[in-house]
């Protein structure tokens, strides 16, 4: 894979990325292995926003919240792994593209949508806000597929690129934790109307319509660029 063609992470350089990638190398573990865990662990995480909506107990919540921050650190690790053992590692394949690109996909809809079934579940809004945020996460990647499938350069800027989404995701749960705090009224000084049993899931709201919104944003600057581009060559 050209450098070009990957995602510029400032990480890959870091002792411990390298230490673990070497690790994964010797341990005879594959690059489209590594891949289908980023799957599994956004399945955790979508679960577990989903979850916090339904949990009685606050150490549950708690938990949970917890539970679906790190899922969603460990989906983009598992991104950068997969990378850097099949590159760095030399353990590519000729279907390493497919693995590279496709589990990535599933991930975000993963999280998006379990993020939209626990705002569902506190009455704010339907599931379609989780559903509404995936199409258009999926929307910024097929973008810049097709802009580089016509000749333009591959596009991995934001402002909501991957890992944009999952950081924002991450604070969403954190801040989890302690929307309870916020109160029965936090939503409707909002505008979005009453919320069950305090003031659950207003951040996990918030953060939505702004991964929403930043992935419609990032579709439409990627799509400008890549036009531009192609325009003038």
């Amino acid at each position: 894979m050209a450098d070009a063609d990957r995602r510029p992470i400032s990480q890959r350089s870091h002792g411990w990325a390298q230490w673990l990638s070497s690790a994964l190398v010797r341990s005879g573990v594959t690059p489209n292995f590594i891949s289908f865990t980023s799957i599994v662990f956004a399945a955790l995480g979508g679960a577990c926003f989903y979850a916090t909506s339904l949990a009685t107990s606050g150490g549950d919540r708690v938990m949970l919240c917890i539970g679906a921050a790190l899922f969603c650190q460990l989906r983009l690790l598992a991104n950068m792994m997969d990378g850097m053992v099949a590159v760095e590692g030399g353990k590519g394949g000729p279907d390493g593209p497919i693995w590279n690109e496709v589990p990535d996909r599933f991930a975000d809809i993963f999280v998006l949508i379990g993020a939209g079934y626990a705002v569902a579940a506190t009455g704010m809004f339907d599931a379609t806000l989780g559903w509404a945020a995936a199409v258009f996460a999926v929307m910024t990647a097929y973008v810049r597929e097709v802009g580089k499938s016509a000749g333009a350069p591959a596009d991995f800027s934001g402002p909501m690129a991957k890992p944009h989404r999952m950081f924002w995701m991450t604070v969403a749960a954190l801040l989890t934790i302690f929307d309870p705090q916020l109160g029965p009224g936090a939503a409707s000084i909002l505008g979005w109307g009453t919320v069950n049993d305090s003031g659950k899931g207003v951040f996990i709201a918030f953060f939505l319509w702004l991964v929403l919104l930043g992935s419609i944003l990032t579709t439409l600057l990627r799509t400008n660029r890549a036009l531009r581009f192609l325009n003038k060559r």
